[in-house]
């Protein structure tokens, strides 16, 4: 594949972490390889190309014992192809605990990137609905932070979620096109196997491509594979054990029928506006409007198939919660129930939403089962890496959602780029 003898740096997956990490290496003149599991096909926001990033049983998605669904993006990207484009601010209080200063990184993320409360002429009806219910009920509600560029978003759109192909919607693929215009190497479809070893060290990593199997050396290696990611190769690689315990921050979403919506077509809109975060109870809420094929998904799975055609005039709000770290990480299986403390969360959660609901006018209220989209913690700071990232195993770091070293329950986007930005810089 005409690559060079060794690079000075590899990067093992290209999600906000990774991408982060190669862009600071490329902008220092160093030999960069990114090697990521997905495609770097364009996004063509449609469900089909959706479900090929994040719904491949196995290796994208994953059904608990309980029958909850754990969904991650496997594209270049990442899950930020997909997700919600929500920049919650780091908990900078649990790194500096461990000795690590994300402020420089934040605030020239943050002078940097598209980050900001939507104008108001892009939230859409439903969410406005929601806020005013909330309102109602002198609720500490509010817009959220996103990573969206305004002057590209377009009103009446639906295509967040699956992957927006117009531009507005900032993911780590961003960053991923600035580390090659640089000079780095992008390989898509490279699926890692083993990191290499010698004499404490990693030398480099073990991949395969359509079938063929390649070695490549390098001075550094990331691995950004993700919560399930990372932690499987450590242990694919004898570094690690055979599983892993961690948080997926759970998921439900509360729906109810409105009887009419004013200033736009419902259904079509940016999810997750505004909302609101119970710090000390690990509990978040948030406007969530889904596509219609979504929804329908959501109702159909309940049983409410009374509501399938009601999309357009149906406010959902998102309940999620910080819940406990446990289960595991496997080979190849992952698996976590909620725990009493998760299901009180929730149900704490779920009572909210249905007030605000309720305070909207909404009637024919009902919830979806619990899922999850940010599995972490796998390999936290202070047990499986150290305040620099870097695990047992000279030269190896780990910069993703795994190493957050505890439980947090808001969306990871900004602090793994504050981390990868970081690290990209010490390395």
């Amino acid at each position: 594949m005409n690559q060079p003898a060794s690079y000075d740096a590899i990067i093992v997956g290209t999600g906000p972490g990774g991408a982060s990490v190669a862009r600071e290496l490329a902008r220092r003149q160093q030999r960069v390889l990114m090697l990521e599991r997905g495609s770097k096909a364009p996004l063509a926001g449609t469900l089909s190309h959706m479900a090929s990033m994040a719904a491949v049983p196995g290796k994208g998605a994953f059904i608990h014992r309980d029958g909850s669904l754990l969904v991650s993006g496997i594209a270049v990207g990442g899950s930020s192809a997909i997700n919600f484009a929500t920049a919650a601010p780091p908990p900078l209080p649990m790194f500096a605990s461990h000795g690590i200063d994300l402020e420089p990184a934040l605030a020239l993320l943050r002078a940097e990137l598209p980050i900001g409360p939507l104008p108001d002429e892009l939230i859409g009806p439903m969410a406005r609905r929601i806020t005013s219910g909330a309102a109602a009920l002198k609720l500490d509600w509010g817009k959220l932070d996103k990573m969206i560029r305004p002057q590209i978003c377009r009103t009446g759109c639906w295509r967040c979620v699956y992957g927006c192909p117009f531009g507005a919607k900032w993911s780590a693929r961003d960053m991923v096109d600035e580390a090659v215009a640089l000079g780095a190497t992008l390989i898509d479809r490279a699926h890692v196997e083993q990191v290499i070893v010698e004499g404490g060290i990693a030398r480099g990593v073990q991949y395969r491509r359509d079938g063929v199997a390649y070695t490549v050396r390098a001075a550094k290696v990331v691995l950004a594979g993700g919560g399930i990611g990372s932690p499987r190769l450590l242990h694919n690689s004898g570094i690690h054990a055979a599983s892993s315990s961690f948080f997926s921050d759970p998921v439900v979403a509360v729906m109810g029928e409105v009887d009419e919506l004013t200033g736009g077509e419902g259904g079509a809109e940016v999810p997750m506006a505004s909302g609101m975060y119970l710090q000390e109870e690990g509990v978040a809420l948030a406007d969530m409007t889904l596509p219609r094929p979504m929804f329908q998904a959501f109702a159909a799975q309940v049983g409410r198939f009374d509501r399938v055609f009601a999309h357009d005039r149906t406010l959902t709000i998102m309940v999620k919660i910080r819940d406990d770290i446990g289960g595991a990480i496997g080979p190849r299986w992952v698996d976590k129930s909620l725990t009493a403390a998760d299901r009180r969360k929730l149900a704490l959660g779920i009572d909210m939403a249905r007030e605000i609901l309720r305070a909207t006018g909404a009637k024919k209220i009902f919830k979806s089962w619990h899922f999850a989209a940010h599995p972490g913690g796998s390999l936290r700071i202070g047990a499986a890496v150290d305040s620099d990232l870097q695990t047992n195993t000279r030269n190896l770091y780990v910069c993703d959602a795994s190493v957050i070293p505890q439980p947090w329950g808001l969306p990871p986007t900004l602090t793994l780029l504050c981390l990868g930005k970081r690290l990209g810089a010490e390395l």
